[in-house]
């Protein structure tokens, strides 16, 4: 097949919503309509070890959270799906910011009784600001939740989206009866106990067919001919070019753990999402149908196997064709590379691929040369924006409790904070190493793999920090910086990659700070120059 072809068939997506509004389940549902898991896992209980295929590591099976990001690719009807399944809670923030420079479009799940949550608004602002091709799915249909038209206009103001229904909801919870399917005219019904197995729907392109009444009821008849017309008056008509400008936001219903309407869609998302989308760099916008090779490292994650230590970096292809065994530039290094067992991904399978094309995701073994955000070419200068460390929101110190294994402890968190789960930062006048998180959460999980992965213990210390911010002077060897290095002395440090980092105790210290030396300036992303 040529290399246009292998690009039109493409499709990048990420997940994204609230915790607990189904998206785990929601991944798991697409992978069995395109044939790639058999049966379901039972997500939620715990008792059942399987747990979520796209969960791999130990912690989230006990936690029922998804905590790293996951790469999940499948063939359905000859289009290649990658999906990028993200944590939804909060404290995992930045993995998922990171997430969204590397996916083509997104699939938003919210919750039909709980409707629009905090962290699904803060996402969906991150996808707003990079014009990022959105989808709404509205789940757990199967329970009582809030009324379809509440929903959509909440949709609409609290998430600033213009949408319009592709599926509509007969009854909801107890009433539920089924979907009627817009995008196809089609009529989906509802039995609940096909958890497992797929329902086909019936073709219904006639709302006034007086069968329709035999079939769901007179009530719930005339209530969804009244429903549809209101929607035909209300919502624009879906066009698809304003849906790839991020412009209009198509919206679907469905219940994913009952598995339905999750085939609706798919087979509308393979149609409508756009294939892989040129790519802004510093230098350039670099087209995915360019023939050089171009890529950019989003994820990095430590022992995908425990048991053989290794370090993959994700990769997602932005043009050109990645060639196992070629050697292709490592711009940040400027050293020429080349990767013997690169792999594709299913969960925690992994296969060897002979080449992969713009839109793929690649997992390389690193053994730590890569960082996120660095740049892989066949020879161009080029750097990709938008994979910026954020400053921090919790800062405690680590201190080793098992002095035998210090030497485990460092490694441990070097590797960690490669994968860019949390920041470590060591302090100038003391040496000690601080963690910064964007959540609370990530302490317990950072002490959990140091525990099980490199066999290393640590306890934490709260250190009194608001924010950390990377110092930029205009110039080095002004008496102003040397002034500011000296009063400040306690609260600096160094970030990873030996960049000077001020840990500031309050919002009132940074405005103080700025006002008494304004030729240091201060920032609060890491992603200020090169």
């Amino acid at each position: 097949m040529d290399f246009f072809k292998e690009i039109e068939r493409r499709r990048t997506f990420g997940i994204i919503s609230h915790p607990d509004a189904g998206k785990t389940t929601l991944t798991e549902k697409l992978l069995l309509f395109g044939g790639a898991i058999q049966e379901a896992g039972a997500v939620k209980n715990n008792k059942i070890k399987k747990g979520a295929t796209s969960d791999f590591m130990e912690i989230e099976r006990q936690r029922g959270i998804s905590v790293a990001t996951s790469v999940l690719a499948f063939i359905y009807k000859d289009k290649k799906i990658n999906i990028l399944d993200t944590p939804g809670h909060k404290d995992f923030a930045e993995d998922t910011f990171r997430t969204l420079t590397a996916v083509d479009s997104v699939i938003v799940v919210i919750d039909v009784a709980k409707g629009v949550e905090p962290q699904t608004e803060k996402l969906v602002e991150v996808c707003r600001m990079r014009s990022i091709p959105m989808l709404v799915f509205i789940n757990k249909l199967d329970r009582e939740g809030k009324d379809a038209f509440d929903l959509l206009d909440e949709v609409e103001q609290k998430l600033g989206l213009r949408v319009t229904p592709m599926s509509f909801p007969i009854g909801m919870g107890y009433d539920f009866k089924g979907i009627y399917n817009i995008w196809e005219k089609k009529l989906n019904l509802f039995s609940g106990d096909n958890k497992t197995s797929i329902s086909e729907g019936v073709e219904f392109s006639d709302l006034s067919n007086p069968e329709l009444d035999t079939i769901i009821g007179e009530t719930a008849a005339d209530t969804l001919r009244e429903e549809i017309e209101l929607i035909d008056e209300v919502y624009p008509a879906f066009n698809q070019e304003e849906y790839l400008e991020g412009k209009l936001q198509p919206v679907f219903f469905g219940s994913a753990l009952n598995n339905f309407g999750v085939k609706e869609l798919l087979e509308a998302f393979i149609e409508i999402a756009p294939s892989p989308q040129p790519k802004k760099a510093e230098e350039r916008l670099v087209d995915s149908k360019e023939e050089k090779l171009t890529g950019f490292v989003f994820k990095i994650h430590a022992n995908m196997d425990p048991k053989h230590r290794d370090r993959l970096a994700f990769i997602k292809i932005v043009s050109g064709t990645f060639k196992r065994n070629a050697p292709y530039l490592h711009v940040r290094t400027g050293k020429k590379v080349k990767f013997s067992s690169p792999n594709a991904f299913f969960a925690e399978r992994k296969e060897i691929v002979e080449e992969s094309f713009p839109g793929d995701i690649v997992g390389i073994h690193d053994t730590g040369n890569f960082k996120i955000g660095d740049t892989l070419t066949e020879g161009e200068a080029l750097n990709f924006k938008g994979i910026p460390s954020f400053s921090p929101e919790h800062f405690r110190y680590v201190n080793n409790a098992d002095p035998m294994k210090s030497k485990q402890l460092y490694k441990g968190l070097d590797q960690l904070m490669d994968e860019g789960v949390a920041q470590l930062f060591t302090l100038d006048m003391n040496g000690r190493r601080v963690v910064g998180t964007v959540g609370a959460l990530q302490y317990e999980v950072i002490q959990y793999r140091l525990e099980h992965e490199y066999g290393a213990k640590c306890t934490y210390e709260n250190l009194a920090a608001h924010k950390a911010c990377w110092v930029e002077p205009e110039n080095p060897k002004s008496d102003e910086f040397i002034d500011f290095k000296r009063v400040k002395q306690r609260y600096l440090a160094k970030d990873k990659q030996g960049q000077l980092v001020f840990l500031a105790d309050s919002e009132f210290t940074i405005q103080m700070t700025q006002n008494k030396y304004p030729s240091v300036k201060l920032h609060f992303t890491s992603e200020f120059k090169k």
